[in-house]
């Protein structure tokens, strides 16, 4: 191992123990000063140990991706939770100057105007439909579940965060909802049964789109239903209640006031909106460069102090906030069980083994961030005005007791093979 590499790990690893066994064969032992997971990684090739020390962040998953580097002791998930947990640390200690440069060099990722946002969207969301039923729950949510329990199962959790999200938005009769990222259209769906409510929805995918168009038809509610293929942006208001769930990583922090700005227009005076995105509880940093680059490019995770001024300046009452913090570790973990299940069904008839080796990376580095850096799930209940919502938090949870199971809908064309 080249003496970079050496002094950059040796730097690096504070928490547990990493043995890196070079592409000659040669082993090195890093350990920590705390207790924490070890593992052992054999690199094949005589750059990579080079590669890691200059850009850790992108080296170490497009090496696992390629098969130059493999974990000969432990799991990728015990490697995973070793890194992250140091770079977490790291991360922690940097100065804030050192952040800003990091976001600075990355601000041009996160220009996202109409025509760049549906290419960026486009990229993840219109993958084959197969993978995500392989997955996903029934109704694809493909956001932070909400577990009230351990036990719960994907179903249940998602089936709870729909309700937990309608309880804050105190529907009525004969409103006009907005949904802006609608997905596969489960939430659209969902605020339908629950209350007589008009919704429309909006996407940049046209695979999201299409069968989201096809639910509302087949279960009987594209009369109160519309799904359209178009930026948020270009919507024209006004609605009663906004909603946007797992949408709102893809803005970029260069488009926030146009954000925030835009669903305050759309809004009714006494109206309603519920914003829930992944986020960071420390201060603002770029998303990491592996996951730009080959999962969500043009995506960028917020910290309150970059949201809250705009809410201040365009009058907005921030009456509602919720941290779900490990919820989406639970959540991506449940995903993980699912695509290994069917890894073998991926790699023959849908992708490749590199494709396999980048999903289950991406799956897994996410859920170890959940567990072990800064990264959480915020819900923002906003309002133009101060007597919108009751004076007490009450509503939400009488609401969850007190209504009705939703009237199922019919799922997407589920396309699950037998167990690999």
């Amino acid at each position: 191992m080249n003496a970079l590499a050496r002094r950059y790990l040796g730097r690096l690893i504070r928490i547990g123990e990493l043995t890196v066994i070079d592409h000659k064969g040669d082993a090195t032992v890093f350990r920590g000063d705390r207790p924490g997971p070890k593992a052992t990684i054999r690199l094949h090739d005589r750059k990579l140990a080079f590669e890691m020390a200059i850009r850790p962040r992108l080296a170490v998953g497009e090496a696992y991706m390629d098969g130059r580097l493999t974990v000969d002791e432990g799991t990728l998930y015990d490697f995973l939770d070793l890194a992250i947990s140091n770079l977490a640390l790291l991360n922690h200690q940097e100065t804030r100057t050192g952040r800003l440069v990091r976001r600075a060099a990355t601000t041009l990722d996160h220009y996202n105007p109409i025509g760049r946002a549906q290419q960026n969207v486009a990229h993840h969301y219109d993958l084959s439909d197969e993978l995500f039923d392989l997955f996903l729950d029934a109704d694809r949510q493909y956001s932070c579940a909400y577990y009230r329990s351990p036990n719960d199962s994907l179903e249940e959790a998602q089936d709870q965060k729909k309700r937990h999200i309608a309880a804050k938005l105190m529907l009525r009769p004969g409103q006009r909802v907005l949904d802006i990222g609608c997905g596969w259209g489960g939430m659209a769906l969902y605020l339908a049964t629950v209350e007589d409510v008009e919704v429309t929805g909006v996407t940049l995918s046209k695979e999201q789109h299409a069968v989201a168009t096809r639910r509302a038809r087949e279960a009987g509610l594209d009369d109160r239903v519309t799904f359209k293929l178009q930026d948020y942006r270009l919507e024209e208001g006004p609605y009663d209640r906004v909603v946007s769930v797992g949408m709102f990583e893809h803005v970029g922090h260069l488009h926030y006031r146009e954000f925030f700005s835009k669903v305050h227009d759309l809004l009714t005076p006494d109206g309603i909106a519920l914003l829930h995105t992944i986020g960071c509880a420390d201060p603002p940093g770029p998303v990491a460069s592996w996951i730009r680059k080959y999962i969500f490019p043009g995506g960028y995770l917020p910290s309150l102090s970059e949201m809250l001024p705009h809410l201040e300046q365009l009058g907005l009452w921030l009456n509602d906030f919720e941290s779900l913090r490990t919820h989406y570790a639970e959540t991506l973990k449940d995903w993980n069980d699912r695509f290994q299940v069917h890894r073998t069904h991926v790699r023959d008839n849908l992708y490749d083994e590199r494709f396999c080796r980048m999903w289950e990376f991406y799956l897994q580095s996410c859920e170890v961030n959940f567990r072990k850096s800064w990264l959480t799930v915020f819900q923002l209940q906003m309002s133009r005005s101060m007597h919108a919502v009751p004076y007490t938090r009450d509503y939400m949870f009488d609401w969850e007791r007190q209504s009705p199971p939703a009237t199922p809908i019919a799922p997407p064309n589920r396309q699950v093979p037998g167990a690999d």
